[in-house]
């Protein structure tokens, strides 16, 4: 195939397709039926193992090679010269560009700000600092984010300023050290691409772009669902039960591919236990199984016993994830998780203590929106939060210790206090103060006392929140 001649695409290949059904894909590869650009979008390790499959498939039985491109470090103008130069290597040509930054604009700043954020404060500083790093590419930018004023945040990320100390982001950058990465590109560079796409690729050349963020309103990524193929590896984020679900069959399809491989198998509590101590962490899902496979050594079958032993996990990020569904009022998984910290030796008295830091909090905040100044009002975006009410609130001078936390943190706190009244809250730390003493001179398990107390706080209304107190 020479420049100028326009490719002769398969109708069936022209699409978007779900991560779900690249199985048929890979059958068509096999088979030579292949385009010459493929986007994979999403889920960051999802995304990998995804190319790694299509790569494998597209040079079975194949001469050719691979040339791996970190998209974080790329000259996106030299990749689509190599593109559009005929190699001298025998067979397929494969530029493979990981972390592509070509689909980025300005409105994701926003978006990616806010999951640095969240990874930040979940205590997750490696994911946060890719996002970050992302931004700063984005807008090609060097500078601290502290010293960005108002009208720069704007003009960069097209966000408002986030107000509060933002010395976490900077530390984060500064000690990742200088990057060398260069400008992505922008609409120009967009234009060549779609262009060469629409001419052919010389020779065998072929590139693979993976993207974790995306913005679907570019022409380029519109043009490459009409002249190659998009995989979407996305997974649907959140606590909802439809997007447990799916994060749920996302690890399990990813643990059994891992076991097969070493020919083992795993027992379905032990299974169960695993996915609710590793959580939604693909990578980490992946190396801890590979890990139980390497520990049981020639035992075809992995046991809870072994699960124990080689998956480790600290009481604070149960404690944590305890306070965040008792939060969400999922009855099910709060006792899951609580039992699951009573038999890794945790105390109840610990656990009754974070419930009371957790209550309290929720309690001061909630008595700090009934003020009359500064005010609060339900639906308060978090650019009003940081930027005008968290301002006012530490002016005031009270509650300081409880106030210094990172803003979006603070944010949601103050948005989850809202859900609750001061009269019901303070009935729950009675319940709580009650449970205490039960579990000091009461003869009950503790197991007992924490469930019905568990219970009795998840119940709706404060009808039915009378029960353990009445019996204390």
């Amino acid at each position: 195939m020479t420049p100028g001649k326009k490719t002769v695409y398969s109708e069936a290949a022209m699409a978007l397709i779900k991560r779900s059904d690249l199985t048929t894909v890979l059958d068509a590869v096999r088979q030579g039926k292949n385009v010459q650009c493929y986007l994979f979008f999403g889920e960051r390790y999802l995304c990998r193992e995804s190319a790694d499959l299509l790569e494998q498939a597209l040079l079975q039985g194949k001469a050719g090679a691979v040339h791996p491109i970190d998209g974080d470090q790329e000259d996106a103008g030299q990749t689509l010269a190599r593109l559009m130069s005929f190699s001298l290597l025998p067979g397929m040509q494969i530029y493979r560009v990981t972390d592509s930054r070509l689909f980025q604009s300005k409105e994701m700043g926003g978006g990616l700000w806010d999951r640095a954020v969240q990874e930040f404060s979940a205590g997750h500083p490696a994911q946060a600092l890719r996002y970050l790093q992302n931004m700063l590419s984005l807008a090609s930018v060097s500078e601290p984010f502290s010293a960005l004023g108002a009208n720069q945040w704007q003009t960069l990320f097209g966000i408002t300023r986030p107000a509060g100390d933002l010395a976490w982001a900077d530390t984060l950058v500064r000690e990742a050290g200088p990057r060398t990465a260069k400008k992505g590109g922008g609409a120009n560079l967009a234009e060549r691409y779609m262009e060469a796409l629409s001419r052919g690729l010389p020779g065998q050349n072929l590139l693979i772009l993976s993207a974790e963020t995306v913005d679907k309103r570019k022409r380029l990524f519109a043009h490459i669902k009409e002249h190659g193929m998009i995989v979407d590896c996305s997974v649907e984020a959140g606590s909802s039960a439809a997007a447990q679900k799916v994060q749920k069959d996302v690890l399990l399809e990813m643990i059994q591919k891992t076991l097969a491989g070493f020919r083992k198998k795993i027992e379905p509590r032990a299974m169960n236990l695993f996915l609710e101590r590793v959580g939604f962490h693909p990578v980490a899902v992946v190396m801890e199984t590979e890990k139980l496979a390497l520990y049981t050594e020639d035992r075809p079958l992995i046991t809870c016993d072994d699960l124990e032993q080689m998956v480790g996990r600290s009481r604070e990020d149960a404690l944590f994830e305890l306070t965040d569904s008792f939060g969400k009022r999922q009855t099910a998984r709060t006792l899951v998780i609580l039992h699951h910290l009573l038999e890794n030796g945790t105390h109840g008295l610990a656990i009754l203590a974070t419930m009371r830091n957790y209550l309290r909090k929720l309690l001061i905040f909630r008595s700090l929106q009934l003020r009359s100044l500064p005010v609060w009002h339900q639906g308060m975006s978090v650019q009003q939060f940081q930027g005008t009410y968290l301002p006012a609130l530490k002016e005031m001078g009270e509650w300081t210790d409880l106030l210094k936390g990172h803003p979006y943190a603070l944010y949601m706190s103050f948005t989850k206090a809202a859900e609750y009244s001061c009269p019901d809250l303070k009935k729950w730390l009675q319940l709580l103060l009650d449970a205490e003493f039960r579990l000091k001179g009461s003869p009950l398990p503790q197991h007992i006392v924490l469930d019905e107390l568990f219970l009795s706080l998840l119940r709706r209304g404060t009808s039915g929140m009378q029960t353990l107190s009445g019996r204390a």
